[in-house]
C-alpha cells in the first residue's frame, strides 16, 4: 500500500476547481482499492422538491469508484467509461457518504461499485461502473502532489 499515492490522489481530487468552489463541504479518504467521500448536504444541492439533485448522487457515487480505482494505479489517470446508477431513496439533511471498491482489475480495464449512506447508514443509492487506465500521467501538472 503506497500511503503517499493516497494523500497525493486526496489532495488533488480536493483542489479541483468543482470542489474548491460548487462542493466545498466535501471529504475523501483513500485506501487500497477503496475511496470515501463525505458531503455536508446543503439546500444549493435541492431540486424543486428539496432533496439533492441526482446529479449530486451521480458524482459522489463516480468519483468515489474511481478513486478506488486510481487508488491501485499509480502512474496514471484513469477515465470513466460507463457507469449505471440507482437511486433508492432522497436525502435532503445530514451528512452523505460515497463508498467506492474496486471489484474487478485487468492490465487497463476496471471495475468498481459504490454505495451512498445517508447520515443514519441508510443507502441511499448505488453504481457500478467501469474504468480505463489512460494515458495521461499522474504529475503536479494536474495537482497530484502533497
Amino acid at each position: 500500500m503506497n500511503t503517499e499515492h493516497y494523500r497525493k490522489l486526496e489532495k488533488m481530487y480536493l483542489n479541483a476547481n468543482i470542489n474548491k468552489y460548487l462542493y466545498d463541504t466535501t471529504t475523501i479518504k483513500i485506501d487500497h482499492r477503496r475511496a470515501e467521500i463525505s458531503l455536508v448536504i446543503s439546500e444549493k444541492y435541492f431540486h424543486a422538491l428539496d432533496a439533492i439533485h441526482g446529479s449530486i448522487y451521480f458524482r459522489l457515487l463516480d468519483d468515489s469508484a474511481f478513486f478506488a480505482v486510481n487508488s491501485i494505479v499509480e502512474d496514471a489517470f484513469v477515465l470513466t467509461t460507463s457507469f449505471n446508477m440507482n437511486i433508492v431513496r432522497p436525502a435532503n439533511k445530514g451528512i452523505i457518504k460515497a463508498v467506492g471498491e474496486v471489484r474487478f482489475e485487468s492490465k487497463n480495464l476496471f471495475t468498481a461499485q459504490s454505495t451512498l449512506y445517508n447520515e443514519e447508514g441508510k443507502e441511499i443509492a448505488f453504481a457500478t461502473g467501469n474504468f480505463a487506465k489512460s494515458k495521461i500521467e499522474l504529475t503536479e501538472k494536474i495537482g497530484y502532489k502533497l
